[in-house]
């Protein structure tokens, strides 16, 4: 079990990375900034979002985004670098990777999690370093359903399957979804999982958002996206069950609303609940926008305050048309038909005007990026300088603003 050190240097800094801030009469001669005045109204992008009594210093955050490089769910090192960069450079959110709730919840083995007290230490490290930067964080916790015990992303075009054999890590005989079929020939067949599994699955979500609590956590998500367990109970492509879990809208849906409920009632009342959905299955006959607009609805009186909206993931004969933006219209729709929830816009997100215009246009109130972060960890300080918006900069790197 890998075992963290607080840092004994003082890290804090105060105002944080990536708050806007009076540039000096230098600093504007040397071209770093275009007035020593504040923009006034500042881009949306730089206005902070309060959301219950947790305030994220802009819109810009950090999409969850699978690293492959746990040992049976316990952060590390890597993770400890990885999330610590972007805290350092200013991102206003920063959403841990699925982890799951149970061992056999992960996508792989090598992927995080949070089944047991021993994993909450690491993961506090993080957090409490994120917070000396002022940046807000929270952990997308999850189940993959009947995608899991697959091999990590490094191995694929290596080997003729998906499937993470059990002298490997795997757990052929424990993957389970809401009915037995397969997602394709490449993965695991499931079990259709009991009535009583479907609690137990459950309470394993609550109990990994206690964790989440005592890790110092400010919000968490419920990875109802990507084809994985809540989105496979959902979608009728993927569930074929004929009892109350199955069949009909509200049927297909209780599996997630029960666990938002149950989730809502531990989690603290201060703090946000985020869900991420597909917003549809793109595949005909399957889950669709507008069933992503009635769950909304639901899911919003049940207290979850915000819905992360991206797509797909749960059918081999998904056609996805990708472009830049090319999920913003799935936020869109969301946000313009259910007054009050918060939405996020993601999807191919690369540039800070881009992100700027989808919140000034009113389709999302916060715009996540993955791959973008990846190539630039200082995404939100290239996006500030786009926008003319002159930040603070962690106090360790001001001096290569020049």
């Amino acid at each position: 079990m890998p075992s963290f050190n607080t840092p004994t240097f003082e890290l804090t800094q105060s105002p944080s990375p990536a708050t806007p801030i009076t540039a000096s009469a230098t600093q504007v001669r040397h071209g770093l900034a275009a007035s020593e005045s504040i923009l006034d109204p500042l881009p949306k992008l730089f206005q902070p979002l309060k959301i219950r009594n947790i305030t994220f210093k802009n819109r810009l955050w950090v999409s969850p985004m699978c690293m492959y490089s746990a040992e049976d769910g316990f952060v590390n090192d890597f993770h400890f670098m990885h999330y610590g960069q972007f805290a350092v450079r200013g991102s206003g959110g920063i959403v841990i990777e699925a982890t799951g709730v149970v061992p056999e919840g992960r996508i792989t083995p090598n992927c995080l999690g949070l089944w047991k007290d021993e994993q909450i230490a690491g993961l506090r490290h993080i957090v409490d370093y994120a917070h000396k930067f002022g940046t807000t964080i929270g952990i997308q916790i999850g189940h993959a359903g009947r995608k899991s015990s697959t091999i990590p992303l490094s191995q694929y075009g290596k080997r003729p399957t998906l499937m993470a054999e059990d002298s490997e890590g795997g757990w052929s005989e424990d993957v389970y979804g809401p009915s037995a079929i397969a997602y394709d020939d490449k993965h695991w067949t499931p079990k259709e999982m009991t009535i009583e599994q479907i609690a137990d699955v459950q309470q394993a979500f609550v109990d990994a958002a206690v964790r989440a609590e005592k890790a110092g956590f400010d919000f968490i998500e419920l990875h109802g996206a990507h084809g994985y367990l809540i989105h496979q109970f959902y979608s009728p492509l993927s569930n074929q069950r004929t009892d109350k879990y199955g069949g009909s809208f509200e049927n297909r849906i209780r599996f997630f609303v029960e666990t938002a409920r149950k989730v809502r009632q531990v989690w603290p009342a201060e703090k946000p609940l985020l869900v991420r959905v597909s917003a549809s299955d793109c595949v005909e006959g399957g889950w669709d926008t507008e069933d992503t607009v009635e769950l909304a609805k639901i899911l919003h009186n049940e207290g979850v305050d915000f819905i992360d909206c991206s797509s797909a993931g749960n059918d081999p004969r998904q056609k996805v048309a990708y472009a830049p933006g090319y999920q913003v219209p799935y936020a869109a729709a969301v946000k313009a038909a259910v007054p009050g929830i918060l939405v996020g816009a993601i999807g191919s997100i690369d540039n800070g005007r881009q992100a700027n215009e989808i919140l000034e246009q009113g389709k999302a109130d916060v715009a996540s990026a993955a791959r973008k972060y990846l190539r630039d960890p200082s995404f939100v300080f290239e996006a500030a300088k786009d926008l003319g918006v002159f930040v603070k900069w962690n106090d360790q790197y001001e001096r290569s603003r020049a």
